[in-house]
């Protein structure tokens, strides 16, 4: 079967507290499709998620979101949790990073309190999009027209509730990217899985065993 995001490139914004199930899950949907996800974050090494207000467990940062080009990502997902989104919603590149992203027209998920950093960026104004009820006025404060539903879209934007709504944003999120999948991502994800690299220094190897066999036979 077709992977409908073989080769997407897909940012994940998120610093300690992110909401553990919104990460993880919507990454491995993600993955199962053939997209290539890089956690991006304020600080190097792991940052840990959260269970609700319990502890959960710790996730490897791909890159910082200092070093972080928004032109190498094709698509965007902001996980929520209470303390995640503060801490990205304060950093100046992250948020330079999700204004870019939006101007260029790339696909943007969030879900829970995740909307915290669009409206940090500037970004909620005049937009059909949902959080987490206990932020709906912060949504609407900044202009947004929040909807109490599951999934709502808005060109390519998409926001869910939280975690109850999971099946139905991963689901949605996947329709979103891959209609911006870039034309030829697959083709070269798929040129770089073949593995021609092997099977030249293969056939090398014997073309210099041949040599060495036949250079003995004439000594």
């Amino acid at each position: 079967m077709t992977k409908r995001l073989l080769g997407m490139r897909v940012a994940v914004l998120a610093a300690d507290g992110f909401e553990q199930i919104e990460l993880t899950r919507p990454a491995k949907a993600l993955e199962k499709e053939g997209a290539v996800v890089e956690v991006v974050s304020l600080k190097p090494g792991k940052i840990r998620g959260m269970n609700l207000h319990l502890p959960g467990s710790k996730v490897k940062v791909d890159r910082l979101i200092a070093e972080a080009d928004p032109g190498y990502y094709d698509a965007l997902l902001i996980p929520g949790g209470f303390i995640n989104p503060d801490l990205l919603r304060q950093s100046s590149d992250v948020l330079q990073f999700v204004r870019t992203m939006m101007a260029a027209g790339k696909p943007i998920a969030s879900i829970c309190h995740g909307p915290w950093v669009l409206i940090s960026a500037g970004l909620a104004a005049n937009k059909r999009l949902t959080s987490w009820p206990g932020i709906r006025d912060d949504v609407t404060n900044a202009g947004g027209l929040w909807e109490d539903s599951a999934v709502v879209r808005d060109g390519a934007l998409i926001t869910s509730r939280g975690p109850m709504d999971l099946p139905a944003f991963n689901e949605a999120v996947i329709d979103l990217f891959a209609e911006h999948l870039p034309p030829g991502r697959a083709a070269e994800a798929q040129e770089r899985r073949t593995p021609v690299g092997r099977y030249v220094v293969g056939g090398l190897a014997l073309v210099v065993v041949a040599a060495l066999v036949a250079r003995r036979a004439a000594a």
